[in-house]
Order: C-alpha cells, then sequence, then structure tokens
C-alpha cells in the first residue's frame, strides 16, 4: 500500500488489533475506490474475533445513496448474527461515519466504532457533530478515533485529486 503506515507498538494489543482491522478496511477502500465510489471501507468484526462483514462504498455501483460502507457492512452483520443487536461487535471505518451512518451506528447498538480520518466536512461522531453523545442518542457509543489517519487521509486525498484531474482532461 502506497501510505505511509507509522510504526506500531507490538506492545499495545489493542492497538495491534485495530490496525489490523484498519489495514483491512484500506484495502477495501482500494477496491471502491477503482470500482469508482468514495474510498471508504468497512469490517465489522463480532465476538471472538470473528469477522461478520467487510465491504467498501457501493453508492455508483448500486445507484443507492444509502450503500456507504457503514451501511453494507451493519446490515450485513445483523444478517450474519441473526440480530440487529451489535452490541458485542466492533466497527472499523476509513472515514469518520457521516450522519446517516452514525444515526444507523447508534440504533445497532454498536459496541465500538474504530475510525480512521476524521471527515471536517460531515464527520457525526467528533467533527462537525457529536451524534452518539448527543441528547438523540440512547445509547452510549464507545469510539476510538484516528487510527491509521494518515493513510486513510492519503488514500481519500489521492483518490479525489486524480479524479479532478481526470475530469480536467475531458474537457
Amino acid at each position: 500500500m502506497p501510505y505511509d503506515v507509522p510504526p506500531l507498538d507490538l506492545e499495545n494489543e489493542a492497538e495491534v488489533t485495530h490496525r489490523r482491522w484498519m489495514l483491512r478496511s484500506l484495502e477495501l477502500a482500494e477496491i471502491a475506490g477503482a470500482a469508482g465510489d468514495v474510498p471508504v471501507g468497512a469490517v465489522v468484526v463480532g465476538p471472538g474475533g470473528v469477522v461478520l462483514a467487510e465491504t467498501g462504498n457501493r453508492r455508483e455501483q448500486d445507484q443507492d445513496p444509502t450503500a456507504h460502507a457503514e451501511i453494507l457492512a451493519l446490515r450485513e452483520a445483523a444478517r450474519r448474527l441473526g440480530n440487529w443487536h451489535l452490541n458485542e461487535c466492533t466497527l472499523y471505518v476509513t472515514l469518520e461515519p457521516c450522519p446517516m451512518c452514525a444515526g444507523a451506528i447508534i440504533l445497532s447498538r454498536l459496541g465500538l466504532l474504530v475510525y480512521g480520518t476524521a471527515d471536517p466536512k460531515a464527520g457525526a461522531v467528533r467533527s462537525v457533530l457529536n451524534l452518539p453523545d448527543g441528547p438523540c442518542s440512547n445509547h452510549r457509543l464507545t469510539v476510538v478515533p484516528g487510527i491509521l489517519a494518515e493513510p486513510c487521509r492519503q488514500q481519500l486525498q489521492q483518490w479525489f485529486q486524480q479524479r479532478r484531474q481526470a475530469q480536467r482532461r475531458q474537457f
């Protein structure tokens, strides 16, 4: 992966786990970006470290405005568990969730959210809004922001830069 990945503290088990799944999320985001969607990837890990769902954005592919990586991953995880309560699950996603996704995360009773880079335009977990900690939330969500934030940010910036360059060449 052509992104700057900082050194890993092997003594910190949580960091090792979070980075492992965030790296997988970055791979899924790369696939989504190559297919023409904004490169955002998500993985839901259930009890015992079992992967319940992994996907990237598919709005363009599916022509569905709700086909964000987080929504697709939450749906698949709930289907696989046979239960929409995901309180023993962790969602890893490369970009801070938007309001729609943050709402779905709250409603799913997710146990832990781990995201890569902040979204200063539409982030609804910490950056622009804080839906999980707001009065509209009936679930207190544990959040770990900034895992591999720089590679996640670089991936998005490079994808948008390439799109802008391609659009300029068309005109």
